[in-house]
């Protein structure tokens, strides 16, 4: 059992009086209301007097209580959502915001929680052969379609490259293929990643193509069976166990009647040991396959062998909630600002040895300790912003930005009164840096303004250092781009001031192997430095309040995919 770290402040009365006192909310802890369960459930155990502005100990207060033992790691339908969800809204509350979503501080997700019986094995038939693949050490795969039990029956397998239908690439791994009752296997990433050619999609940043989520929806729309892809670190960006854990335990979806997009009947990974041998076995040789595939005009190659599996799951329709919280504009109240992080995590994996809390400290109780801590300085400013900001602590982003998917489909602001969205993802603790990283930098003119404020702390914007991680596609702020918000993702800063360009990839890379989706996402007190997510909290509040007062529409960059929509929600404004 982990004992909980020292807390980074504890509070006099005389400050809590102070707190009392500010002529914009009460910054005193909630009281517990006896008609309000939640109340009690989420008081904490020690007061905690809140500064005004964006302070590093209040930050520190809201990481130390979301990404504690007692919340279990915040798994969507479990006990841990009540108490992370009741957090939420308790200090929305307590800043002073209005529920968002008309009277109501949450907002329904309904959702299907699917946990599959990890005894399945894949069974493998090639000629006389038979290879079976565990789950967890050689594949790990999964249902969407709610059946408690789905049997793939010597299912043909078939290479389908990457995987990917882009007309506009003039690029179509299942050009002449019909898939019905196969089961395609596909590398992950983009063409252009693989063969470090700046002439295949975007070269070495991966686009949407890349993503798995896009993998499986067009196996889906294909007709295939089942959907493989293929294992590499470098093409991921992770490692297995990253995989590993991700896919293991409860996995949840929209229900169909909300997302009624195709599914694939069986999808998953399998590792690339199990390929290699699988290809060997097959007669053919992965790596020449690979280089084939990157190149334009690949055609599928069947594998001369068939996959057979009885996949058993228990799924379980149930609910989480997104959170809102609403700052009134006072001259513009229907247009709206929005500031997002999710709250959810992997929660706790029942029956795994050892520390089974997958606690998500920097992802992403970082994120939402950031919108509670913009919360506080806009609820706190002189004068209210002329338009309303909205705050929104999103569910399900682990499970596939469903979360943020269910809120774009029903906004509690409509999205052609959306002005801007800004978006916080595993903010890292390591320190002020020289630059701040902007996730698909080169997206929209949100960066313009964010300009301004980064020459004024004689800092700058950078893209993120691993573009073929697709990061842009990996979290929520991406369905409101789909849909034409113009967004902004911003990231820690790469080149620090203690230990440059060197030291922040250094830690980057350390937190990537050593903590992301494990349960050593802790948080460290000893260890972190926040004055650097201070900074960049500010940075982010100081973008965000010059769009909320000056009545500007900023739009995507042209050339970029989203413009498109974006002109089409708001006509008058296009050039």
């Amino acid at each position: 059992m982990r004992h909980p770290a020292p807390r980074l402040a504890l509070v006099a009365s005389a400050l809590l009086a102070l707190g009392a006192c500010t002529p914009r909310g009460d910054d005193s802890a909630p009281a517990a209301d006896a008609k309000d369960p939640a109340a009690a459930r989420v008081a904490p155990a020690t007061v905690h007097a809140f500064k005004d502005g964006i302070d590093a100990a209040d930050f520190a207060e809201h990481v130390e209580h979301l990404a504690s033992d007692d919340f279990g790691g915040r798994g969507p339908g479990s006990a841990g959502e009540d108490k992370t969800v009741d957090y939420i809204k308790s200090q929305f509350a307590r800043i002073g915001l209005q529920p968002g979503n008309g009277g109501d501080w949450f907002q329904t997700v309904p959702m299907v929680e699917t946990t599959a019986d990890e005894a399945a094995t894949l069974d493998i038939a090639v000629g006389s052969q038979r290879q079976v693949l565990a789950f967890g050490k050689d594949m790990v795969v999964g249902t969407r379609t709610g059946q408690p039990v789905v049997n793939l029956k010597d299912s043909p397998l078939v290479f389908v490259g990457y995987g990917v239908d882009a007309p506009e690439q003039a690029w179509n791994d299942y050009a002449g293929l019909d898939v019905k009752g196969k089961t395609v296997v596909m590398l992950v990433n983009d063409p252009g990643f693989h063969a470090r050619d700046a002439r295949l999609f975007d070269g070495n940043r991966m686009t949407y193509y890349g993503r798995w989520t896009y993998k499986f929806e067009e196996a889906a729309r294909k007709g295939a069976a089942a959907a493989l892809i293929i294992h590499d670190t470098d093409g991921a960006s992770y490692g297995w166990d990253v995989v590993r854990n991700s896919w293991s335990g409860p996995q949840y979806d929209l229900p169909a009647k909300d997302d009624p997009a195709p599914r694939v009947p069986v999808q998953g990974w399998i590792s690339g040991g199990a390929a290699d041998a699988l290809f060997k076995a097959a007669g053919q040789d992965l790596g020449k396959l690979r280089a084939a595939a990157n190149k334009r005009g690949f055609k599928p190659v069947p594998l001369d062998a068939t996959a057979s599996l009885q996949l058993k799951s228990r799924s379980v329709e149930k609910q989480s909630r997104n959170v809102i919280g609403m700052l009134p504009g006072s001259e513009a109240p229907e247009e709206a600002i929005v500031y997002m992080a999710h709250w959810d995590h992997l929660g706790t994996h029942e029956g795994e040895a050892g520390d089974n809390i997958y606690n998500g400290a920097v992802d992403n109780a970082t994120g939402i300790a950031g919108i509670l801590e913009i919360a506080e300085a806009f609820r706190k400013a002189p004068t209210p912003p002329k338009r309303s900001v909205l705050f929104l602590a999103v569910t399900l982003e682990e499970s596939g930005l469903l979360g943020s998917k269910y809120y774009v489909a029903h906004p509690v602001v409509p999205l052609d009164k959306t002005v801007a969205v800004f978006n916080l993802d595993a903010l890292a603790p390591v320190g002020r840096a020289r630059d701040l990283t902007v996730v698909g930098k080169g997206s929209s003119q949100l960066e313009d303004l964010l300009k301004e404020v980064l020459d004024r702390q004689e800092r700058h914007a950078e893209a993120e250092d691993n573009t073929a991680a697709g990061y842009y596609f990996r979290s929520d702020h991406f369905n409101f781009a789909k849909a034409g918000v113009p967004a902004l993702y911003i990231d820690s800063g790469i080149d620090l001031v203690e230990g440059g360009k060197a030291a922040g990839q250094a830690a980057g890379k350390a937190y990537t192997e050593q903590r992301y989706h494990k349960p050593g996402d802790q948080y460290d007190a000893q260890a972190w430095k926040l004055d650097g997510i201070v900074q960049d909290l500010g940075t982010v509040y100081d973008v965000g309040a010059k769009l909320a007062n000056d009545g500007a529409w900023p739009n995507w960059y042209d050339g970029n995919p989203f413009k498109a929509a974006r002109d089409r929600q708001r006509p008058a404004a296009t050039p």
